[in-house]
């Protein structure tokens, strides 16, 4: 009897996917090579080894980052003026509550803008909220002048010595740096600066810039109330001034004083050419005849310019006077009313006075 043939032989391998030829690969390696095992169990002894060495090593480093911190954690306390690091106390701070009006000339007063005092206030560091009872609601300040690249450290935490040592004193010969009362009592946590101004300008200081600052000065229970400072300007010689534009301008006022317009400069000549002399005049001519106010002053003075210019007269305060122009015939009855610059305001329609916003386009036209 002849041997039984291999049944495969000469039958075609049946065909695999991709995914199972891989799996009986990966079958065949763990089968046929025990080499695989042995390395994880190796592994898993040396780890056995290991952690007893690794544990206390690693508990070590992070004691001491936690240390670390904890110690930088302190030191920021410190900086505050915590003397106990415990202390369940308010973290307060001064406060400068509205912006120097610029910009700020020898012997001239320190305003903040749109004229008014400059307020300082003592406020909770953490909540921003004024503090407006309690005996530091009533506390004295002193405000002070100090350089003007004085930026403080790790986000304004400075300390109370780098703040003395930014100190600004007056140059030697000279009158005291800021004349004036700098003291000012709190009230309910918010206190106005008087009448101070400075006694000489800050070219010769190292950053040629000044900020003010303000500190309290009768901390009693020995609490820091962090101190404030201002953004740093320049203060310039009171002569500077006499070329000073004015914001807003007055209709008195030459017409220099607007932006844009310098004192006896190209735009200066060829206004005073043509009788504008002062802002009322500049206004009354923007009012009744723009284009021909926008020829005098030339191609010299660019598009972006002329409405610098145009903006700043027209930030002008007018007094309420106002005039009717009555046509002949009219008895009165009917005419237009314009302001002390020409500026129309309205229609007066047989005895019934319309405002210029509810005038139709027509009577607009009429009305010009």
């Amino acid at each position: 009897k002849r041997p039984q043939e291999d049944s495969t032989k000469g039958r075609p391998s049946e065909a695999f996917t991709p995914d199972q030829d891989k799996r009986r690969r990966v079958a065949n390696l763990f089968v046929n090579d025990g080499s695989v095992v042995q390395e994880v169990m190796k592994l898993q002894s040396v780890q056995h080894l290991l952690e007893p060495v690794l544990e206390p090593l690693i508990r070590r480093v992070v004691k001491e980052e936690v240390e670390v911190a904890f110690r930088k954690h302190l030191n920021n306390m410190k900086r505050n003026g915590g003397k106990d690091v415990n202390s369940t106390s308010r973290s307060l701070q001064l406060q400068f509550l509205n912006n120097l009006s610029l910009p700020v000339f020898t012997g001239t007063r320190i305003e903040a803008e749109e004229c008014s005092a400059i307020k300082v206030a003592i406020v909770d560091s953490l909540t921003g909220q004024i503090v407006s009872s309690g005996p530091e609601s009533s506390a004295k300040v002193e405000v002070v002048v100090l350089e003007g690249d004085f930026d403080g450290d790790e986000g304004d935490n400075w300390t109370l010595e780098e703040f003395k040592n930014n100190i600004v004193r007056e140059r030697e010969g000279k009158k005291p740096l800021l004349a004036g009362d700098a003291f000012l009592t709190l009230t309910r946590g918010i206190g106005l600066v008087g009448e101070i101004s400075f006694s000489d300008n800050s070219s010769w200081t190292r950053s040629r810039r000044f900020r003010l600052g303000a500190r309290v000065v009768d901390g009693s229970d020995g609490t820091r109330v962090r101190e404030a400072k201002t953004e740093s300007f320049i203060v310039r010689d009171h002569r500077g001034e006499l070329y000073k534009k004015h914001h807003p301008p007055s209709l008195s006022d030459e017409v220099w004083r607007l932006e844009k317009i310098g004192k006896d400069g190209a735009f200066h000549k060829r206004l005073s050419r043509e009788n504008i002399n002062c802002v009322k005049d500049f206004l009354t001519m923007l009012f009744i005849d723009p284009p021909r106010l926008r020829h005098i002053l030339g191609t010299g003075m660019s598009a972006k310019m002329w409405e610098v210019t145009v903006e700043h007269a027209r930030t002008c305060v007018l007094d309420k006077r106002m005039h009717l122009y009555c046509p002949p015939g009219s008895q009165q009855k009917s005419g237009v009313v314009f302001n002390i610059v020409g500026q129309v305001m309205g229609l007066l329609s047989e005895c019934q006075y319309n405002t210029i916003d509810k005038l139709s386009e027509t009577e607009k036209i009429r009305s010009f």
